[in-house]
């Protein structure tokens, strides 16, 4: 039987059967206030993956920076709608806004620098906290995994994002410093949990930027103590291939299908499909 790199054993997660039908699809928060952890990399990888096995995904960008609209070749500067004219039209159709990407069975909502703004502008909002999550509804049933790129921060985007996810995957780069802000966004859950979502789960902590070395084994001992079973069983490797297939606007598990990295999100898409984090 096969262990991962902290010496747990685990049956390889099963290639996954087709869907006869797609929807209700879960939300996924993907959130953690450091930045440059690789959230929006495991965003990209994790539905590129998901994708591949035959889901239908949806990322939505919820960074003023839109690195996963880039990274997936959308030019979000040159479009009218983006999610911040969804989040404050309440009239506006979101599939106005969805963005088909060249991939089957990949989509996005797209964000640019204008997001920036929708920080101090929903502080005047009603059900501010919730407004994202009303965005969203209308198209839960298209779609089997929703992916919310949260940005580096705890303000009010990521509450929203915490509002209207069902679980929240926290990617850790494994350096000493990732570890010390991961508290503070556990307290952040935890109000959300207590005050506004109670059904809100933690699906899981990615740990990325693995490199073989004596201080990356220690990060990666020290969160799986803090973590225990929470811990997915497949680690990100530290890659060049990954800003290759950054550049080329597309997953890695597409751009570069056999290298190591883009089967090691293979691995974490086949274990959210075996532990139902995805239908």
């Amino acid at each position: 039987m096969p262990t991962d790199l902290l010496g747990r054993e685990y049956e390889t997660f099963p290639v996954p059967e087709p869907l006869r039908q797609h929807g209700p699809a879960r939300v996924i928060a993907m959130c953690n206030q450091k930045g440059g952890v690789g959230k929006t990399t495991s965003s990209i990888n994790i539905a590129g993956a998901l994708a591949q096995y035959g889901r239908r995904v949806l990322i939505v960008d919820f960074d003023p920076q839109g690195a996963a609209t880039v990274g997936l070749g959308i030019n979000a500067n040159a479009l009218e709608n983006t999610i911040y004219t969804a989040l404050f039209n309440p009239r506006m159709d979101v599939h106005e806004v969805i963005q088909h990407t060249k991939f089957d069975g990949l989509d996005i909502i797209p964000a640019n620098i204008d997001l920036s703004a929708a920080e101090v502008q929903l502080v005047t909002e009603v059900g501010r906290e919730q407004i994202l999550a009303s965005v969203l509804r209308p198209i839960i049933n298209e779609y089997d995994a929703i992916i919310i790129d949260c940005q580096p921060s705890l303000g009010l985007l990521t509450v929203n994002a915490l509002t209207a996810a069902d679980g929240v995957i926290i990617p850790v780069a494994a350096e000493f410093f990732a570890l010390r802000g991961v508290a503070l966004l556990m307290q952040s859950i935890e109000k959300v949990q207590s005050r506004i979502n109670p059904s809100l789960e933690i699906y899981g902590v990615l740990v990325t930027m693995f490199t073989r070395t004596l201080h990356s084994d220690e990060v990666l001992q020290r969160i799986y103590e803090a973590f225990g079973d929470k811990v997915f069983h497949s680690v990100i490797s530290r890659s060049i291939k990954l800003p290759d297939a950054n550049v080329a606007a597309a997953p890695i598990t597409f751009f570069a299908h056999n290298h190591k990295t883009a089967k090691e999100y293979r691995e974490v898409a086949r274990e959210m499909i075996y532990r139902d984090i995805v239908a």
